[in-house]
């Protein structure tokens, strides 16, 4: 056993210390090629993903739950970490607590430009040359990744903010989104942050349930590829009730499941669905995400009353022609709306083969801003909906170390989510994508042309490279 244990880490390159040079997935992923493993080699490759993930925790948990005495405490400047809508219920719970809170960090450089919550933002790369010295409350969501770039930055005191929160009235404060939308949005960043201190459960904070890819626009440069589709179609509402009901049975928790298209409501069923997904999983934040051109039916937003559902409107101006209609009828039925204009978009739609090395299709990763963006489409769960729609489109090589197909009759399927979720670096796809950073200006793990207009709109679909 132990010989053999011995020649299977040095046929993988396996290395304790740098666990992460390879893709554990089912084929495993070696100097960009897809492997295979014998059973007993999956045996080895499921001990060590479970004895380097415990590690890795432990050695790496080091944002800390108790906050509320640590921060009253004289030290230096307190600096809150995102500056997302939750951010501002922290800032808020500061002031209640007397917590004195010196600025805002953010790794988008557009949103240094003006102050959030009546405080000052910084862009995150910059902060050594204001804060030598730090504490920071992770507003995010994303706590391990953002403790990870800040740790880069040179900073070890970090603080989730559950305790703060932990009794916060939403109905006290005139937020910049409705009070009901904060709840929800609040709801999901507890759990996501809750779940950081429970490493055992296999957690998801987003799932995009893509129940279309059928689109009232067409976006020339949409991150979720729609430009690209000849033959558009919806997703059937039995394939879609199946998926969700194998992710039921093997993921312990997922904060908030995002219907989506395309635009979603093209598919008569999308009100099916949702709620659908209500009655499975009562607890849980239901976002849909529409584009403001298709007023929904009345009966339709009837069926969704007392459920936790959420529209989230983007305004794209004259081609959003539908959205005063919309809101009227979502105020009609009292259901929690957020409407936001278009803002620029990163440029991120080029699907070309970039032959990246292995450590370069780390950094893509790394840097990637929907990398927890779950993705549902056709019964299979990707990574993010880039690699799902890409694939969708056979724009990829078909690969089954990008996805995890929930139809079949594997009997380890939440072996399968488990690394999907938990122990990936980077997938095959991620060499067909030109990255989607937080901040395009870095150009880390970019090659994308930065930010560019939002919603310009093409007459036909996009050719590409069609892979059979």
């Amino acid at each position: 056993m132990k010989n053999q244990l011995n020649n299977f880490k040095k046929k993988i390159d396996l290395n304790i210390k740098n666990f992460d040079t390879i893709l554990l997935k089912e084929p495993y992923i070696q100097d960009n090629q897809t492997k295979t493993c014998s059973l007993f080699e999956h045996l080895l490759v499921d001990f060590y993903n479970i004895c380097f993930y415990h590690l890795k925790m432990k050695t790496e948990s080091i944002v800390k739950y108790d906050c509320e005495q640590q921060l009253r405490l004289k030290g230096p400047p307190i600096i809150i970490v995102a500056a997302v809508r939750e951010a501002e219920a922290v800032a808020n719970a500061c002031a209640e607590r007397n917590i004195a809170v010196s600025g805002i960090c953010d790794s988008e450089k557009r949103k240094s430009e003006k102050p959030f919550s009546g405080l000052k933002v910084y862009h995150t790369p910059d902060l050594p040359k204001n804060f030598p010295q730090a504490r920071f409350i992770i507003a995010s969501q994303h706590v391990q990744e953002c403790a990870d770039q800040l740790i880069d930055l040179g900073y070890n005191e970090f603080y989730s903010p559950l305790e703060l929160l932990k009794d916060y009235d939403v109905n006290k404060y005139k937020h910049r989104i409705s009070s009901t939308f904060m709840r929800s949005r609040l709801d999901v960043s507890k759990k996501s942050h809750e779940y950081y201190f429970d490493d055992s459960k296999t957690y998801m904070r987003s799932l995009d349930v893509m129940i279309t890819t059928k689109c009232s626009l067409k976006c020339a440069n949409c991150c979720n590829l729609m430009q690209y589709y000849k033959d558009a179609k919806n997703t059937s509402l039995e394939k879609i009730n199946s998926a969700l009901d194998v992710l039921h049975k093997n993921v312990d928790y997922i904060s908030e499941f995002r219907v989506i298209g395309g635009e979603p409501l093209m598919n008569k069923d999308w009100a099916n669905v949702v709620n659908s997904i209500s009655v499975k999983n009562s607890d849980a934040k239901i976002f849909i995400y529409t584009n403001g051109t298709i007023s929904p039916k009345e009966e339709q937003l009837e069926s969704l009353q007392g459920k936790n559902v959420n529209f989230l409107i983007t305004d794209y101006g004259n081609l959003s022609r539908s959205i005063d209609k919309m809101i009227e009828r979502i105020n009609k039925y009292n259901l929690s709306f957020d409407r936001q204009l278009a803002e620029d978009w990163i440029d991120c739609s080029n699907i070309k083969h970039h032959k990246r090395s292995t450590e370069e299709l780390k950094e893509v990763f790394k840097q990637c801003c929907v990398k927890y963006i779950y993705t549902l489409l056709h019964g299979k769960l990707y990574r993010c909906p880039f690699i799902a729609n890409a694939a969708n489109l056979n724009a990829i090589p078909d690969n089954p170390a990008n996805y995890v197909n929930l139809l079949t009759n594997s009997d380890n399927i939440r072996q399968q989510i488990r690394r999907l979720v938990k122990n990936a670096k980077f997938f095959p796809a991620c060499d067909f994508c030109d990255g989607r950073p937080y901040d395009p200006s870095s150009k880390l793990g970019y090659d994308g042309r930065g930010m560019i207009a939002a919603g310009e709109q093409v007459s036909k679909p996009i050719p590409f490279k069609e892979y059979k």
